[in-house]
């Protein structure tokens, strides 16, 4: 078996990533990873293999060669490319950021979400900055509320309240993501209509 086959079943889960995160000597947190390609992608942004390899490299705080002599490291960027892009544009709006399971503390889970909104804001900043000027005023508000997801206090104790409150602030995040995504980004035509 490969080492493709055996990482991508399981691309999205927490796990996979902070194993490779350890592995590779990365700095950053896995989460903030996933939430700017999440931002990038979110606000219009597409980049080819390249771009993503190099730029996912310089958030991980490792040498950009590192994605270009790992095949495995390669293999696992541009699929993660692939399957977040497909997870934002999917009918089914199934989108999940990427944040560890339940068992883990109620502190690590904050923290990991806080982490990939300010990625998440990061990303779209790069890619949008502009334009985020001129969205309407239900992102424009989406991104203030982000902000201060981003800096939500660490030392919260597992409890029943924290776990429902944690929750909805997560379900708010993930849905906010869908609505950036749909405000900019066209539908995609259906793939069974020919150009006249």
């Amino acid at each position: 078996m490969t080492e493709q086959t055996t990482m991508t079943p399981a691309l999205g889960e927490f796990e996979t990533w902070a194993n490779l995160f350890t592995q590779f000597k990365a700095f950053s947190h896995p989460s903030e990873l996933h939430g700017v390609l999440c931002g990038r992608l979110a606000a219009g942004g597409r980049l080819d293999r390249k771009q993503w390899r190099e730029g996912a490299s310089e958030q991980m705080g490792i040498a950009p060669e590192a994605a270009e002599s790992s095949e495995e490291l390669s293999t696992f960027l541009d699929t993660a490319y692939e399957v977040t892009l497909e997870a934002l544009k999917a009918s089914d709006l199934s989108f999940k950021p990427l944040l560890p399971e339940d068992d883990y503390a109620l502190e690590e889970r904050l923290q990991a979400l806080s982490s990939w909104v300010r990625g998440f804001l990061e990303g779209m900043a790069i890619e949008a900055s502009q334009a985020l000027g001129e969205a309407t005023g239900e992102v424009r508000e989406l991104v203030e509320d982000m902000v201060a997801i981003s800096q939500v206090a660490d030392g919260e104790e597992d409890s029943e309240e924290g776990e429902q409150q944690f929750n909805e602030i997560m379900e708010y995040v993930r849905v906010g993501v869908l609505t950036v995504f749909t405000e900019f980004n066209a539908p995609e035509p259906p793939a069974d209509k020919t150009l006249h």
